[in-house]
C-alpha cells in the first residue's frame, strides 16, 4: 500500500493536480486524465475490468467542484459533469504518475 502523498494541490489554471510522494519528483495529472482513468463501477464493468466510459463523453474543460479525503486512502473528487463516485486511492494515483508503490512509500 502507498503512502499518501506529502502534498496535492489542484492547480485551476494549469488544470492539473500536482502531488508530491516523499522522495519523489512532483507528479502532474490532467483533470481530463484522472476523470478518465475513473475507477468506479459507472466506468469500469465490475466483473470483466473493461472501461465502459466513453471518454468521448467527457467535456474537455472538465474540473473538480470539490475534494476531499475518503478515509486516509484516497481522494473522492466532484466533477463539473455531476460524477463523484470514483475514489482515487493513493496506489492508483501513484500508478498514474508512474511510480511503483516501492518508489512512493518512501
Amino acid at each position: 500500500m502507498v503512502d499518501p502523498p506529502q502534498s496535492i494541490r489542484s492547480l485551476t489554471d494549469q488544470r492539473v493536480f500536482e502531488l508530491q510522494w516523499s522522495g519523489v519528483d512532483v507528479c502532474r495529472l490532467p483533470y481530463r486524465l484522472l476523470r478518465e482513468e475513473c475507477p468506479c463501477a459507472a466506468c469500469v464493468d465490475e466483473v470483466t475490468g473493461r472501461r465502459i466510459l466513453d471518454i468521448t463523453t467527457i467535456p474537455d474543460d472538465i474540473r473538480p467542484m470539490s475534494v476531499s479525503f475518503a478515509g486516509n486512502y484516497a481522494l473522492k473528487v466532484r466533477w463539473s459533469d455531476s460524477h463523484d463516485t470514483g475514489l482515487f486511492t493513493w496506489n492508483l494515483l501513484a500508478a498514474l504518475c508512474g511510480h511503483s508503490a516501492a518508489d512512493s512509500s518512501g
